[in-house]
């Protein structure tokens, strides 16, 4: 409607101009709207044939194809479709929300960029400090030729060290690998996460003591509560967190784990009263090899890649996990897990997953 509109209009300024050229030489109201009614009508025509055939057609194909593509329909069944009544200011529309999303697909992929440049630093100084360590050691025991033997055990020994470092980093990242393929599948199984929590600290006791660190998982919580996950990968979680909180603790601090029931799920937290981390690294945390203090990080040992492990893991369980954190005061990661909806007096029933 609006494009008739268009070519009467400018029709109508053709026949216009004619006629007051007819009337400035004929003086003849008849002839003025002959001539008027003659072009208007030829005008119209003729408008509406070339628009028709080079302008507004070519706008419609256009407008069938963003709007119909966009939406991941072949060609074929983009220009059959019925289109819009009005295409010229949907053209106008597609292509402004074309170029928002073309934008937010920019910065993605500018982001992505910056984390894989950040992702192949880390991982090259990752795989290179052990490895020149290991070629020290390597190079000292050439020079000393085993002379003291003393001095070549010890550095056999940091050699060993550096070798397991290498060792836990390359298992660490096929793990991260198979778990984002889908490789390692999620055998979901019903189970009670109190017994898990205990079962977790009495296997980091030794180490909890060594930190001097308390470990505590509150009476309160020694009602059953069920949930359904992968009870091995959910170990791996406790475990990766609380073994955290122990590196960046602080001597004769606390580590607690508690529970806190949902309306369908289970909210698992870890916290300790450590360092902290500061509020502009907790976007962060979870990408792999992100260390708020680098040097202090590798002093303490690990990949880096636990909290990546954990995170991946807790989304094929499709959770979410969080952290929240004060600088020196502590963090507390917190994660859910769907909760069973039957009370069982046994555990590890097999829970198909759909």
């Amino acid at each position: 409607m609006k494009f008739r509109i268009l070519v009467l209009i400018n029709a109508a300024a053709v026949a216009i101009a004619l006629a007051a050229v007819n009337f400035y030489f004929r003086h003849s109201w008849y002839d003025v709207a002959i001539t008027f009614l003659v072009t208007l009508v030829t005008s119209f025509l003729v408008f509406y044939y070339l628009i028709e055939k080079y302008v507004y057609s070519k706008i419609k194909l256009i407008y069938k194809l963003i709007h119909n593509l966009k939406l991941g329909r072949d060609l074929r069944d983009a220009l059959g479709e019925h289109i819009s009544a009005d295409p010229i200011n949907d053209v106008e529309a597609e292509v402004k929300e074309w170029a928002r999303e073309k934008k937010t697909e920019i910065d993605e992929l500018r982001k992505q960029e910056k984390f894989r440049r950040d992702f192949l630093s880390n991982i090259s100084h990752e795989f290179k400090t052990p490895l020149f360590a290991i070629q020290g050691y390597i190079e000292a025991l050439q020079d000393d030729g085993f002379d003291d033997r003393e001095l070549a055990r010890q550095f056999l020994e940091k050699a060993a060290k550096n070798v397991d470092r290498l060792s836990y980093l390359i298992e660490d990242l096929d793990e991260i690998s198979k778990l984002e393929s889908g490789e390692i599948p999620v055998n979901l199984t019903r189970f009670k996460i109190n017994d898990l929590i205990k079962e977790v600290f009495e296997s980091m006791e030794t180490k909890a003591r060594k930190h001097d660190i308390k470990l505590l998982f509150k009476q309160k919580y020694d009602e059953p509560t069920l949930v359904n996950a992968d009870r091995e990968k959910i170990r791996q979680v406790l475990v990766n967190l609380i073994d955290n909180s122990l590196k960046y603790g602080k001597d004769e601090g606390t580590t607690a784990v508690s529970l806190f029931e949902l309306h369908d799920q289970v909210l698992v937290e870890v916290t300790d009263d450590g360092i902290g981390i500061e509020e502009k690294y907790l976007p962060r945390l979870f990408e792999r090899f992100f260390r708020t203090d680098t040097s202090r990080s590798r002093q303490i040992g690990g990949s880096g890649l636990g909290l990546a492990i954990v995170k991946h893991i807790i989304e094929a369980h499709e959770q979410t996990i969080n952290v929240r954190s004060t600088e020196g005061l502590g963090s507390t990661f917190g994660f859910t897990l769907q909760k069973s909806k039957q009370t069982l007096p046994f555990s590890n029933i097999p829970v198909l997953k759909n």
